[in-house]
């Protein structure tokens, strides 16, 4: 049994070494008019440079409540790392149209990718190249990667190092229209809040000025003083007192009112001012939202296209179907033969047979 198999193995190999040999000359000149074209083609293909920016995401997304709030929860660190949320959301930034119109206008990309600025689908001809040279994707370390390629190392790497700085300004620019729009509402809820406290303020104001100063203290001091100039017979005194504890009478209750509203409105408008003071942090200021590790610079080799990958394999995938084609060639070569000889056996055959 082990001796058929070597045989056949002996077989086989001696069938394909058989094969080629015979097949020799067509192989060649394919592999070499496949050789010389695709060397020609390769050539021809423009050489790109490619630049490359490495950022992480910054953990925070609020100023105000990293820097200044007081409740401790929920704050995070402004040095801190961001993570895969963070990630994802630069990304979703960096595919922006915002970031791609304004890379495009600056540096011309309709007259540098040679887009004929008359064509009807030029906006489109013009995104899909340069999407095609532009490509962000997260790294396995949750850092962001941007790289560029184009004909020019210089602008591949000017491209790449203002995309990321473009990523600050997208994302300041959503985040402060939602910020001011914040900012109005606190600041006109803590202007009514102010209003409020001043006009409680006044009529506490006018109260003093009638004699109401301390409700409980003024009553208990005044009314013990009245007793004690009752039982003297003191009268001057007597009508002294008692005009105070008419006016104690009369606007004790509103002071009491007027001065629990205006406890509770001066806390709130100092709660207010706290959210005040931190919107108006989120609108006028702004933190970078990425840590660089690697800036882009002009790179001192292409890196495509990659001439001798093209031509061998473009010369082996030649060979491949070259030889399939053979393969089939053969085969049906073969049958066809087949089909002759069977023919020519029946026809003899038939001829043979006594009339």
């Amino acid at each position: 049994m082990e001796q058929k198999d070597n045989n056949r193995n002996v077989f086989e190999s001696a069938n394909l070494f058989e094969f080629f040999w015979h097949w020799r000359k067509p192989l060649i000149v394919i592999g070499l008019a496949t050789a010389i074209g695709s060397s020609a083609v390769a050539l021809i293909i423009r050489e790109k440079f490619k630049s490359t920016v490495i950022m992480f995401p910054a953990a925070s997304n609020s100023l105000s409540k990293d820097l200044i709030a007081e409740d401790l929860t929920g704050k995070r660190d402004v040095l801190m790392f961001g993570e895969e949320e963070q990630a994802e959301q630069m990304l979703q930034i960096l595919n922006a149209d915002e970031i791609r119109t304004r890379i495009c206008d600056k540096y011309d990309l309709v007259k540098h990718y040679r887009i004929d600025p008359n064509d009807k689908y030029k906006r489109t001809l013009l995104y899909e190249t340069f999407m095609e040279n532009v490509s962000f994707k997260r790294t396995e370390f949750m850092s962001v990667k941007i790289e560029v390629m184009d004909e020019d190392p210089k602008m591949a790497a000017d491209i790449a190092n203002d995309i990321a700085a473009l990523l600050d300004s997208a994302k300041t620019r959503m985040q402060r229209e939602r910020a001011r729009q914040a900012f109005r509402i606190v600041e006109n809820e803590y202007s009514r809040r102010r209003t409020e406290v001043q006009v409680l303020t006044d009529s506490m104001g006018r109260l003093n000025e009638l004699g109401m100063y301390d409700y409980e203290s003024q009553s208990e001091v005044t009314s013990e003083q009245y007793a004690i100039a009752l039982s003297k017979g003191d009268q001057r005194a007597i009508q002294s007192l008692g005009d105070q504890l008419k006016v104690i009478s009369k606007y004790g209750s509103a002071y009491m009112a007027i001065r629990e509203n205006l406890y509770i409105q001066r806390e709130q408008l100092n709660l207010l001012k706290k959210k005040y003071d931190e919107a108006k942090l989120d609108v006028e200021e702004s933190l970078t939202y990425k840590f660089v590790v690697n800036r882009a610079f002009p790179a001192e080799k292409k890196s495509y296209p990659v001439r001798w990958l093209i031509v061998v394999v473009s010369t082996l995938s030649a060979l491949i179907m070259g030889v399939l084609g053979i393969i089939l060639f053969d085969n049906i070569r073969r049958v066809r033969g087949r089909q002759q000889e069977n023919q020519k056996k029946n026809d003899t055959e038939e001829k043979a047979e006594p009339a």
